[in-house]
């Protein structure tokens, strides 16, 4: 691979234009889709939120106030309904209200209190899947629809083809963005080996400089939301996901994980193993660390009742770091819950 751009391999100058974009695009477009983006991803890191809370103010009480015209008027809404329904939801429960997102140890593991990403639309998310590769389908969502344009974070050419980077527009990681390479391929969410080696080169070679930086992937029937591949990018500083302890038994140490995870140093034994779950109709969660790869088979979304706190156990969940939607399941969730939710997917 050529020189990587610079987001990918130093932590400063992807942090730095994380912001900048964000900033931005509050500054360059109107609507509510713009503005519940940078309000997720600024809640997710509160030296974010400081920077832009004052704009973020005013342009709630601006859209507020707008919306509270059009339902007196019995006009309709002239943003995606998508958009409408998670603004009413803020609307009811108040800016103010809106906590930052909030960590804790559980155990082992970590939780999340992530109120907004709770307000998102399922897309894939509550479908029954029992097949490892669905067809892209170019009449559902993906990410050539032309008003994701605004929430690009940077494209350009990696490998020897075009790629896009996006903003999440519900974090649920540091710096947390959508790796689409070749969109215009419309492939579906079923990796391909140069992808799969893309990115393992991609990570390793931006470690150097940029140590934090990992990819999660969710293969189709895995909790992937949306069927056009896309891996999920971050940059954690610190100790990573729990998954990465050296206490567990696929990092060396003596601890089972709770679930079957095997940790890969080798990209092409790595890519084996992905060809043998695709031929075998297994779903999978991904996790490209620098130099390395964890894979955890599980079952297909649907295939199992999960408990009524998550919304389903994706790449992160797996990798150890758990997302809950309400305070009570926040204070309350421990260790053995969270063991007690894998046993049910292996």
């Amino acid at each position: 691979m050529s020189e990587l751009p610079g987001i990918f391999r130093d932590a400063g100058q992807l942090r730095q234009r994380f912001v900048d974009g964000l900033e931005q695009m509050l500054a360059d477009h109107e609507g509510l889709g713009v503005f519940i983006l940078v309000l997720a991803n600024a809640s997710y890191d509160e030296a974010i939120y400081e920077r832009l809370a004052s704009v973020l103010r005013a342009r709630f009480d601006h859209a507020a106030s707008g919306m509270r015209e059009i339902l007196r008027s019995g006009r309709r809404p002239a943003d995606a309904p998508d958009d409408v329904d998670v603004f009413l939801r803020l609307m009811a429960l108040g800016l103010d209200d809106l906590p930052l997102t909030a960590f804790r140890m559980a155990g082992g593991f970590q939780l999340q209190f992530n109120l907004l990403r709770a307000l998102r639309p399922p897309r894939m998310a509550n479908t029954r899947v029992e097949k490892v590769f669905s067809p892209f389908a170019p009449d559902g969502f993906h990410f050539n629809k032309p008003f994701l344009k605004k929430e690009v974070l940077w494209e350009g050419e990696l490998r020897e083809g075009h790629s896009r980077l996006l903003y999440n527009k519900f974090p649920f990681a540091l710096l947390h963005g959508l790796l689409v390479i070749e969109p215009e391929a419309n492939k579906p969410q079923y990796l391909t080996q140069d992808d799969h080696q893309l990115v393992w080169t991609l990570c390793e070679q931006a470690g150097r400089g940029n140590p934090g930086l990992g990819f999660g992937y969710n293969s189709y029937g895995a909790y992937a939301s949306i069927n056009h591949q896309h891996f999920q990018m971050f940059s954690h500083p610190g100790t990573g996901y729990p998954v990465e302890e050296g206490r567990w038994r696929h990092n060396g140490g003596t601890e089972h994980y709770p679930l079957a995870c095997t940790r890969f140093t080798d990209r092409e034994r790595a890519w084996h193993r992905i060809v043998d779950l695709h031929e075998r109709n297994r779903a999978y969660n991904l996790l490209y660390r620098p130099g390395c790869l964890y894979l955890v088979p599980r079952r297909f979304q649907g295939d199992y009742a999960h408990s009524d706190w998550t919304g389903g156990f994706a790449w992160s969940e797996v990798s150890g770091s758990v997302t809950t939607f309400n305070g009570e399941d926040f204070r309350t969730l421990d260790e053995q819950a969270i063991r007690a939710e894998m046993a049910r997917m292996a």
